[in-house]
């Protein structure tokens, strides 16, 4: 079995920098893989790093590498 930690949504929320109702409107359109226990929501932590790195942006004039 896959050692998968999974995070509220009001932790998913805090090292993004956003509230948690983003992150609920982000669940709701699809943007964010949830896992639903019962009628809780978990986010894998792994979804952090796939928004970061989603919406990471090459600043203009410096080369992507």
């Amino acid at each position: 079995m896959e050692d998968t930690h999974l995070l509220t949504v009001k932790e998913f929320a805090s090292p993004l920098k956003v509230k948690p109702a983003c992150v609920r409107r982000w669940i709701l359109e699809g943007k964010v893989t949830v896992v639903k226990v019962g009628r809780l929501i978990r986010i894998p932590a792994s979804e952090v790093n796939r928004i970061i790195a989603q919406g990471t942006r090459a600043a203009k004039g410096v080369p992507r590498q």
